[in-house]
């Protein structure tokens, strides 16, 4: 598939289309299903290059150029990147190629932490690159300015890597999570934001470890629901929301094991949807990095 290719028609029956670097973006269907239950829905599961985190960013903005195509030419009326890290890479470059198209994007939930935060202190849990994006930094120093609240990032290596393998109580991953999250709480973080869509899956595990290391009350912040409610509104603006009275569809595709990705619906979200694994086309570059060109 080329990523210029030409789009199929678009109507209020259209899909929309959702898709991360992997399993994560369930966090964030599971809220669109919610929200809007009448509607199609196309994920896209892009494991074959998880996690983003830690990859260039040419590489993430072209795959997830390559990937709004494939779901633009199965009629997708929207799309929603469930994916912080893509999010923060790539959302102008999708700004730029759809202009008119609903789009929405995850970001670390700074601005509801602000809110609410009694000590002032916000610890943001992201992956590298999230962190040291150009567009998480700036909210990061505007809201810092205008709220007096102190954010301290916390780059969670490995942490995706755990919930891709389905890790989610295990002995290994507790112990990343008590890394990443102590110093927060000693630093007096009362409020914590799940900045990547892995994360929610993991959320009982850090309410847990949070538990045993303090006696005060400590907020986290989930972004999938802030993101259903924004996808409702430019639906209901661009007068796209489905009106039909039955239960959407759900269609999945995976540029990796199709089984594994049918394991994570059935285990995360209690779904079985159709899987279908997508071939993808690597071309080395001259620095010998593996490049996304197309997805067949």
């Amino acid at each position: 598939m080329n990523v210029s290719g030409m789009t199929a028609p678009m109507g209020i029956d259209s899909p929309i289309g959702v898709f991360d670097s992997g399993i994560g973006g369930l966090s964030v269907l599971r809220h669109i299903r919610a929200h809007l239950p009448h509607e199609h829905l196309l994920y896209f599961a892009d494991s074959d290059f998880a996690p983003y985190g830690g990859r260039p960013e040419e590489e993430i903005v072209a795959r997830t150029l390559a990937i709004a195509s494939f779901l633009m030419q199965r009629g997708a009326k929207a799309l929603v990147v469930a994916c912080n890290t893509a999010t923060a890479a790539s959302i102008k470059a999708l700004r730029e190629r759809y202009p008119v198209l609903p789009l929405v994007g995850v970001e670390p939930g700074l601005k509801p932490a602000a809110a609410i935060t009694r000590t002032r202190t916000v610890g943001v849990l992201a992956t590298k690159s999230t962190l040291s994006s150009a567009k998480f930094n700036l909210l990061r120093e505007q809201l810092g300015a205008a709220t007096g609240v102190r954010f301290l990032p916390q780059a969670c290596i490995g942490l995706a890597d755990q919930v891709e393998k389905g890790e989610l109580q295990s002995g290994a991953t507790a112990l990343l999570l008590k890394r990443y999250i102590l110093p927060l709480l000693e630093q007096g973080a009362d409020t914590l934001v799940l900045g990547c869509t892995h994360y929610p899956f993991v959320q009982s595990l850090i309410e847990e470890i949070v538990s045993h290391a303090t006696t005060q009350p400590v907020t986290i912040i989930d972004t999938g629901e802030a993101v259903a409610r924004q996808l409702v509104r430019l639906l209901t603006q661009h007068r796209l929301q489905n009106p039909a009275a039955g239960a959407g569809s759900l269609e999945a595709f995976t540029s990796s094991s199709a089984t594994t990705l049918a394991t994570a619906f059935s285990s995360l979200l209690k779904l079985h949807p159709p899987v279908t694994g997508i071939a993808s086309e690597r071309t080395v570059g001259e620095e010998n990095q593996a490049q996304p060109t197309s997805l067949e």
